[in-house]
């Protein structure tokens, strides 16, 4: 039969679909256990390619027939060589172009919104590591948030659309993945913007992101209009845009809400978290749309593959918005902390331009789900 090679584009369309895929792991069994690809109708089984060197007849009673197979490892070349001896066999299969380092680093740009006069917001969608990346853009002009080190795709897309990226912020300092905000701006030339109290080890110029900030995009006015929303970090800053989209970060997501532990000081950061999600959020119109910087599982995603929510059914529906004992809120966040980040302490020294690792570093130091969530 014959082997086919399948991008990682073509395996986030099927997320978004909900397609059915049959998916065989050929990594090692504690890397597939901690982070794989995830599909609503994915079917998956591990088998390690050194138990496979022999030859593939021992699995094909594993290996279904009927359906779509895609073989993965952690950088193709491993996947290819089954998916070979598998087609030798007489199955029809593909590998995944890249392995799991290419799917760690696909960016998926989703219209999630119009804005006044002709402005619209992009969702760039990291489906395999679950960060969100957002673009407003009005009348050639455009600003970027949270943007990852992928800075090529943003540049590229701005280009495609015929704008220029004059605004660039992160909400915080990140500590799962490593910002390419500050590169973009150089690049561009566009203003870039951190909240202080995230910055303050910062070795680079940056313009202080404060509550009330109002930036403006292009000549229709769009306003993105910065909440201090502390809690996930100290500096922690939530958007309005255009009074209809609520860029919420790292504090609150469709179905959980920010860890304050990341920087070490969970029993600290606990009660602005509450403050933030219980009286600053509160206080919003229940209209908004939240835009959250994360998602976690793959049932956050909408039928377009977007991540959103009216904050009205999140108060409604979000457990972390629903716990009315603040000693019970206290124990429940500081004690469900699931395991941080992998290098976390290196990527936020990255960001904060302290440590300039290679590709390769920032690639290794990148593995893995992501993990800024408390559910």
């Amino acid at each position: 039969m014959t082997m086919h090679v399948m991008t990682s584009k073509e395996v986030t369309q099927k997320v978004f679909n909900k397609d059915e895929l049959f998916i065989l792991d050929v990594r090692n069994e504690d890397a597939f256990k901690d982070w794989k690809i995830e599909g609503k109708n994915f079917e998956y089984v591990n088998i390690p390619y050194f138990e496979l060197l022999d030859g593939v007849k021992e699995i094909l009673d594993k290996i279904p027939t009927d359906k779509e197979v895609l073989v993965v490892c952690a950088k193709e070349g491993s996947s290819i060589m089954v998916a070979e001896m598998l087609s030798d066999e007489g199955l029809n299969v593909s590998y995944l172009e890249g392995g799991m380092k290419t799917w760690s680093e696909h960016l998926e740009p989703v219209k999630v919104g119009d804005l006044n006069d002709g402005g619209e917001i992009y969702q760039f969608v990291r489906i395999g590591k679950g960060c969100l990346s957002y673009m407003v853009v009005s009348h050639g002009e455009a600003a970027l948030i949270d943007a990852t080190r992928m800075t090529d795709t943003y540049l590229n897309f701005a280009e495609s659309i015929g704008t220029r990226i004059t605004h660039v912020f992160d909400t915080h300092l990140h500590a799962d993945h490593i910002s390419g905000g500050r590169i973009i701006a150089e690049k561009t030339g566009a203003t870039y913007w951190l909240p202080p109290k995230d910055a303050e080890e910062v070795t680079f110029d940056y313009q202080p992101l404060e509550d009330g900030n109002d930036v403006v995009i292009g000549s229709t006015i769009i306003h993105i209009q910065a909440l201090y929303s502390p809690g996930h970090t100290i500096g922690s800053t939530s958007f309005v845009v255009d009074k209809k989209f609520l860029l919420s970060g790292d504090i609150l997501f469709i179905d959980s809400i920010g860890r304050p532990d990341l920087a070490g000081k969970a029993e600290d950061w606990v009660g602005d978290l509450r403050e933030t999600l219980y009286k600053r959020y509160r206080e919003l119109s229940e209209e908004l749309i939240v835009l959250p910087a994360h998602f976690m599982i793959i049932e956050e995603l909408n039928d377009d593959g977007s991540v959103s929510e009216k904050l009205g059914t999140l108060f409604a529906k979000n457990h972390g918005l629903n716990i009315e004992d603040e000693t019970e809120f206290r124990k429940l966040v500081t004690e469900n902390l699931p395991p941080q980040p992998n290098a976390y302490q290196e990527i936020r020294e990255t960001n904060m331009g302290k440590i300039n690792p290679d590709l390769d570093q920032q690639r290794e130091m990148e593995i893995g789900s992501n993990r800024c969530a408390v559910r």
